[in-house]
């Protein structure tokens, strides 16, 4: 029987955890000897079978993958990295559909470094091989949806590299929570690509992992022993960080509403994935508050609708399993939330399913449906 059953699941977040010479072999030329080791000293011992290749039938038979498939993570996952396993995994699963990110390849073309050296065919030769290896690894199976990269380092090359990921078949792309450089996000400069997003009925996500770090370093100098943190699949996170995840995207979203962009771009649709959703009331009554206070100097905010309605228009969010979702829920309408399984990182849990039901407990079951399956199908524009 498999994991999710009884309902239609679509899976907002799930990754690819790649094998050390994934990306290499989906790169130009030009730049592959310029790629960085993958850096997997985040990954704890969850990244001791990154080196080891696929598993064998037999493997699968003693672990019992039928029965643990939820408590194994990173590398040791079924379909981990290679996609025949990934439609296995899927099956038992109970997955209608799943947004496939990648994990830690970013790390091997995009950062300070190359921000801050401006190499710019460094940072789009990269996010081409993602494109390509995400959008094969997903290819060969409709309910397996890839997530491109789209850094916003030069808005033309930006535009290129959307282009050629909607022809690789790219169902959404990750656009980094931060500042492009010297420019926000709405900058006109970048209103080709939301138009082109809009036009492609294709979304725009935020994840965790490409936001700067607002929690200063300081606060852990704090003369009370080491910071032990949590490594898991993706992110190696400890309290302070979790305090301060979503900021970043806190940011970007608040550019988006605030200066119109969403106005401009009426049918353009994003979504904030593995940054929890526990924020998202009080950052909507905010909005609003800042749309009151500063109309009267800020012509921007002239806009025809309050500022929250871009956000239950356009807007979606997942909550972390530990999350009162039921709670976020009654605060603000049951049309934003996505639920996630964040497979096979270790930070999804091991029966996320079984959280979220416990939060959801008096809601009704079409704000469950909302949750589980037609939120995701609006975000994707796919039949529900």
């Amino acid at each position: 029987m498999p994991y999710a059953t009884g309902r239609t699941f679509n899976d907002a977040d799930a990754h690819i955890m790649e094998p050390a010479g994934w990306l290499a072999q989906y790169a130009d030329p030009a730049i592959r000897g310029r790629l960085r080791d993958l850096e997997l000293g985040v990954a704890g011992r969850l990244a001791d079978a990154a080196y080891n290749g696929k598993y064998d039938d037999r493997h699968w038979r003693e672990v019992r993958i039928e029965e643990n498939l939820m408590q194994i993570k990173g590398w040791e996952a079924l379909g981990a990295f290679d996609p025949a396993e990934r439609t296995r995994a899927l099956d038992l699963l109970g997955f209608s559909r799943q947004l496939v990110f990648m994990s830690l390849a970013m790390s091997q073309f995009w950062g300070v470094y190359a921000q801050r050296e401006h190499d710019l065919e460094l940072i789009y030769g990269g996010a081409r091989a993602v494109n390509r290896g995400i959008a094969d690894f997903c290819h060969h199976d409709q309910r397996l949806l890839p997530v491109g990269f789209l850094p916003l380092d030069d808005a033309a090359r930006a535009r290129l590299e959307l282009d050629e990921g909607l022809r690789l078949g790219c169902r959404a792309f990750w656009i980094p929570s931060m500042p492009a450089g010297t420019k926000s996000p709405t900058h006109p400069d970048f209103d080709p690509i939301w138009a082109r997003l809009q036009e492609a009925d294709t979304p725009f996500v935020l994840h965790v992992g490409t936001g700067a770090h607002p929690m200063p370093a300081a606060y852990r100098n704090n003369a009370r022993g080491p910071r032990a943190g949590f490594a898991g699949g993706g992110e190696s996170l400890d309290s302070k960080d979790f305090m301060m995840l979503h900021a970043p995207a806190e940011a970007f979203l608040s550019a988006m509403v605030l200066d119109g962009t969403l106005e401009e771009f009426p049918r353009l649709r994003g979504a904030a994935i593995e940054l929890g959703a526990l924020w998202v009331p009080s950052w909507m009554r905010r909005l609003d508050l800042a749309q009151e206070i500063f109309a009267r100097n800020e012509p921007a905010l002239a806009l025809p609708l309050k500022a929250s309605d871009y956000v239950r228009r356009q807007l979606r969010f997942t909550p972390f399993p530990t999350e009162p979702v039921g709670w976020i829920m009654r605060q603000t309408g049951d049309e934003l939330l996505l639920f996630s399984s964040d497979y096979p990182h270790i930070e999804g849990g091991r029966n996320p399913i079984k959280r979220f039901e416990e939060s959801l407990t008096g809601v009704s079951e079409t704000a469950k449906e909302r949750f589980y399956a037609n939120n995701f199908a609006q975000l994707m524009g796919v039949a529900g």
